[in-house]
């Protein structure tokens, strides 16, 4: 396969939603064609507690780590992590938490959708 779309969003991290700073959670990307769907999560949130020192960093992980497990597509995280591919990256982009919040769906066209994801993840989580 050559020049597949895909799209991607950045999960951002709101520790106060009043102020509106963010930090790049985690990075999702969703190739149709290849049926691919993948996640990589921040895994240093010193910059959140840096924020605000009160977050609550335990639940931001968890809830980042939920993310990446339905991205992964497993079961035992409820019926969205059982879903295809395509209804679990709409099911992500979502908005439903004031902390863990979706930013734009962007597009691209890659031959490896794997190594576009680490890219990404390079780029926009550090």
């Amino acid at each position: 396969m050559t020049g597949m779309p895909f799209e991607y969003a950045v999960l951002r991290v709101v520790p106060r939603v009043d102020r509106g700073e963010c930090v790049n959670g985690a990075v999702l990307l969703y190739c149709q064609a290849a049926g691919f769907l993948g996640a990589r999560v921040r895994a240093d949130l010193t910059c959140v507690a840096a924020l605000w020192p009160a977050a609550d960093l335990d639940s931001i992980r968890a809830a980042l780590a939920t993310a990446a497990d339905v991205a992964q597509g497993r079961a035992d995280v409820g019926e969205a992590g059982a879903a295809e591919p395509g209804r679990r990256f709409r099911w992500l982009t979502a908005p439903r938490s004031v902390v863990i919040q979706p930013g734009p769906v962007h597009t691209g066209v890659t031959d490896d959708p794997a190594a576009e994801l680490e890219r990404l993840a390079q780029r926009m989580l550090g």
